[in-house]
């Protein structure tokens, strides 16, 4: 996750606020019966299980600008250090804990300084971490991935969504997304959105001459 500058969000608040709501709502009910090994699950988050992608979600829904410069200066300007500190703070006791955590801020408009559209591209993204290695399967409205997908391909906050497409032309073949110039890239809006956030299984997703170019913009540093 790139660092996030303060920034002014031009799409309405509320009904964004709302979309967000609606996603973490989703994702707690999808994880309601999750057995306690399970709750162990590797992530599409390299470095987390499942439990632990949730409790980043609590953090982000907890931390306001003022703390979360607080914790950026306490980490030393290291957001990687950071995002590991508010999870340890949010991860609860128990798989049980963890995800009453989440619940309690289904409801929050509390966001860091991102955009709020960027908080709903978060929600997203992190779910499907979640319910993907899980096998959970969620319906979601073509629409609200749309609003994700047309705002990670205009900006690099807070994953590197334009730079990762730049130069490709998408479109999605459900919905009415579409955006760039270039090799073409097509695919569900879903598998769109999830490789613009650099999750390479969802290249495997996705069809023309574009994807050999977007696949190996997700592939490691050569050393």
């Amino acid at each position: 996750m790139t660092s996030p500058t303060p920034t002014t969000d031009r799409r309405p608040a509320t009904g964004t606020w709302s979309l967000i709501h609606a996603e973490r709502a989703a994702l707690a009910a999808d994880l309601e019966e999750l057995t306690e090994q399970r709750w162990a699950t590797q992530s599409l988050c390299e470095r987390f299980t499942v439990r632990e992608v949730l409790a980043h979600l609590t953090a982000g829904a907890s931390l306001n600008p003022v703390r979360w410069m607080a914790g950026v200066i306490r980490c030393r300007f290291d957001f990687d250090r950071q995002v590991a500190m508010r999870l340890a703070e949010h991860v609860g006791a128990t798989p049980a804990d963890t995800l009453a955590r989440f619940r309690r801020v289904i409801t929050s408009t509390t966001k860091p300084p991102l955009p709020i559209v960027a908080m709903l591209g978060e929600t997203i993204v992190h779910g499907e971490d979640i319910r993907r290695p899980l096998g959970i399967e969620r319906d979601y409205p073509v629409t609200t991935l749309t609003t994700v997908a047309d705002y990670y391909q205009g900006s690099d906050l807070p994953v590197l969504a334009r730079r990762r497409v730049r130069g490709l032309r998408l479109t999605a073949t459900d919905g009415p997304f579409t955006a760039g110039v270039g090799p073409w890239v097509s695919g569900t809006t879903m598998a769109l959105v999830m490789a613009m956030a650099g999750r390479a299984p969802y290249c495997d997703e996705l069809d023309g001459d574009g994807v050999a170019i977007l696949r190996e913009r997700h592939a490691p540093a050569r050393q």
